[in-house]
């Protein structure tokens, strides 16, 4: 047929008006396009947070005021408060101390049901209520202790004994302005830090539950040690070192005290009251417990931009006692390490990052003087920040952990 016959082209016309009437009726049949494809998704939104006082008080009352509590009138339940701490490093602060006081003013205030006892072994011994919380400095918008931290997470949980079982959770999230993140004394002089599982199986308590969820089992196992470690670090934040190294000592002997703030705690008291034989003997204990976690990372602190040890003997004059033990254990345990060094993210990042090898690679040197042996067998790296746990960038004590050395355990 000639294409330019009017025939063919009438026929064409009415082909292509068939296509486009079955065009047509697909597309009513499939209906309108989703509407995440004709729009753009929407922004992330995450909770606003408001003042530090009033984060906690929001999230102590969405606890206790969602959990079944004993009728008004009735015997009142025992309530023990396990010390709050950090959700990323376990340690107490300021603000974690500040948060247990406003929560035992609300309890005495609003909620007569509960009385607040004392968190010791005898009280433990009663099969109490035990409430429990951490306070995590986090990204509001990822909701994650990763990047810039511009908010504090706060999470409480109440868990009974007699049950074995979490039976309420509260959250709030805070801004960060004025809140005291100094480190309590204990905390700030302890020189050592790596995951522990116990203080894992209480931050699991809270933030790794929901009510009705059976109380972590580590936690729970271990929770007798727990009271005894709280007594004795608040004898060593008194200053009252004979009476915390006694304490230390019996809890490293009781079931579930072999736990990283009891060795901490020991090396400490008896380094404060001038045992120079006692302490060394516990930093070495102190450095095995590291090597059979496979990671151990002290707190060891520089010059600014250097890779000298500051020129305080209070805080540096140690440092040659942990160093030689580091050496001493390594070597004899057969242990290949991987020194890494960290720094907090104040500064350029490529700067950190060099600096941190730098750091790792004097604190190997320095290993290396003390025992020549372990020279292959050990290896410096650098992270920079980028394995903040505080994230802070306040470089004082508050994020001392940033600027951690690490030793890493490695198959040789």
């Amino acid at each position: 047929m000639n294409r330019s016959d009017p025939c063919h082209r009438r026929w064409r016309l009415e082909r292509w008006l068939l296509l486009a009437a079955a065009s047509l009726a697909l597309l009513a049949c499939q209906g309108p396009a989703p509407r995440d494809l004709a729009q753009p998704a929407p922004t992330p939104t995450a909770p606003a947070p408001i003042a530090f006082d009033d984060a906690i008080l929001k999230a102590a009352n969405e606890l206790l005021s969602k959990t079944q509590l004993p009728p008004a009138g009735s015997r009142r339940q025992a309530l023990l408060i396990d010390p709050l701490v950090d959700g990323v490093t376990g340690s107490q602060s300021l603000a974690t101390r500040s948060m247990e006081q406003r929560i035992v003013e609300l309890v005495r205030r609003d909620y007569p049901q509960l009385e607040v006892q004392a968190f010791t072994g005898s009280n433990l011994a009663g099969q109490p209520l035990v409430l429990v919380g951490t306070l995590t400095p986090i990204n509001n918008l990822a909701g994650q202790p990763s990047g810039e931290r511009d908010a504090f997470r706060i999470c409480l949980a109440l868990a009974d004994l007699k049950d074995g079982k979490v039976i309420g959770k509260g959250v709030a999230r805070a801004r960060p302005d004025g809140v005291p993140t100094t480190p309590l004394p204990f905390d700030a002089d302890s020189p050592a830090w790596t995951r522990d599982a116990a203080t894992d199986g209480y931050i699991r308590t809270c933030q790794g539950s929901k009510a009705g969820d059976p109380i972590n089992p580590v936690y729970a196992a271990r929770i007798m040690a727990a009271a005894l470690l709280n007594d004795a670090s608040n004898a060593y934040n008194r200053r009252r070192y004979h009476e915390s190294l006694e304490l230390y000592r019996r809890a490293l002997d009781t079931a579930g005290g072999d736990q990283l703030r009891a060795h901490n705690g020991a090396y400490l008291s008896a380094w404060k009251l001038k045992r120079r034989d006692e302490a060394t003997q516990a930093f070495a204990r102190l450095v095995d417990y590291g090597l059979a976690n496979r990671q151990l990372a002290l707190k060891f602190l520089f010059r600014p931009g250097s890779t000298q040890f500051i020129a305080d003997a209070q805080i540096s004059g140690p440092y040659p006692l942990w160093l030689d033990q580091i050496a001493r254990r390594s070597f004899q345990s057969r242990a290949c390490l991987e020194i890494v060094g960290h720094t907090s993210r104040s500064g350029p990042e490529p700067i950190n990052q060099r600096l941190s090898v730098l750091r790792a690679q004097a604190i190997k040197d320095r290993l290396d003087g003390a025992e020549p042996r372990l020279i292959k067998r050990t290896l410096a790296s650098g992270v920079g920040s980028r394995e903040n746990l505080v994230g802070s960038g306040s470089d004082d004590a508050s994020d001392a952990l940033d600027r951690r050395v690490e030793f890493r355990v490695l198959d040789c």
